[in-house]
């Protein structure tokens, strides 16, 4: 099939996969536009590596159906194979051998013509020309990062997944690896990308965040923020811990977190809401202001609502 007949690269629908009697992905459908960037969240072990694999035919999944690249993710899944770049959660290049020499292997298998060339153009586009050389093993975290993305970029494919690219990887570093993301997706190439932390979540055009293998909401940030109505107060003063726990019994407060220094309160019920952080702040030893719901308050919201039905289920 031609890439171009689909105005999406990945676009799945109703997906599912078991192992044994756990149902790892439940229903899941997605869409990817060309040179978007879309966040997929999600607590450990709630589906998103095993749904990545799906979407790229590298899993057969038990129901569903969907393209990747305008290919069958079913009957055409090695030509998928042959034009994604994927990054895995764990470091998977030989430590033993150069940046050079892993990228130059990594192009054999896919037998490329022009090796060498490609070879450098990767080396160049990701910083890599001065470190050739090195031995993978003695890189940190950040440079290990670069060489992974530069053996996805190889064969110069329209779509990366990433599986959790950054774990490990110190700030200055996450966020040079984001900046890339972007120039790449300004390129044109479109990205998925699994991801725990909520600075990432909010660079990406799109979101979506999965819980035991139910995909919960999906959209950009402000979309997803909507999508579940709430209000949130923050709540300054002392003991904020202690008063956490007393709010969380409260009727019309259906979360608490504490940030830092402040107290998030959040409900869908507005008006209790209101009514009971006043009530709480009315002795003067603490004071409440009505600020907007941000996407870590949504996506603590969702999982603890996501636990407590899982609970119920089961």
């Amino acid at each position: 099939m031609n890439t171009q007949d689909t105005p999406y690269v990945i676009d799945v629908h109703l997906l599912n996969k078991r192992f044994g009697d756990k149902h790892v992905v439940n229903d899941v459908s997605l869409q990817v536009g060309r040179g978007e960037i879309f966040g997929f969240l999600g607590p450990n072990g709630s589906g998103k590596t095993t749904s990545i694999r799906l979407m790229c035919g590298l899993l057969t999944p038990d129901s569903g159906s969907g393209t990747c690249l305008g290919y069958d993710i079913v009957r055409e899944s090695e030509e998928i194979k042959r034009n994604v770049g994927y990054m895995t959660q764990r470091f998977s290049y030989w430590e033993d051998l150069t940046i050079r020499e892993n990228l130059d292997f990594v192009a054999r298998m896919y037998q490329m013509e022009n090796r060498r060339e490609a070879v450098d153009h990767a080396l160049e586009a990701l910083g890599l020309q001065s470190r050739a050389k090195q031995l993978t093993g003695s890189l940190s975290g950040g440079w290990k990062q670069r060489l992974a993305l530069a053996a996805c970029m190889l064969h110069e494919p329209k779509l990366l997944l990433l599986d959790e690219p950054t774990a490990g990887v110190d700030p200055t570093a996450r966020r040079d690896f984001w900046e890339e993301l972007h120039r790449l997706a300004a390129k044109g190439i479109s990205v998925l990308v699994s991801t725990h932390y909520m600075d990432e979540a909010e660079r990406c055009h799109k979101l979506a965040y999965i819980a035991y293998g139910k995909l919960l909401a999906q959209g950009t940030a402000n979309e997803v923020i909507a999508s579940q109505n709430l209000a949130t107060w923050s709540i300054h003063g002392e003991h904020l811990s202690a008063l956490s726990e007393r709010l969380r019994k409260t009727p019309g407060i259906d979360q608490t977190v504490v940030f830092g220094s402040s107290l998030h309160v959040s409900g869908s019920d507005h008006a209790a809401l209101e009514q009971a952080v006043r009530d709480a702040t009315k002795d003067g030893a603490t004071h409440a202001e009505r600020i907007e719901t941000g996407l870590e308050d949504v996506f603590i919201y969702l999982m603890s609502h996501a636990t407590d039905n899982f609970k119920v289920a089961s």
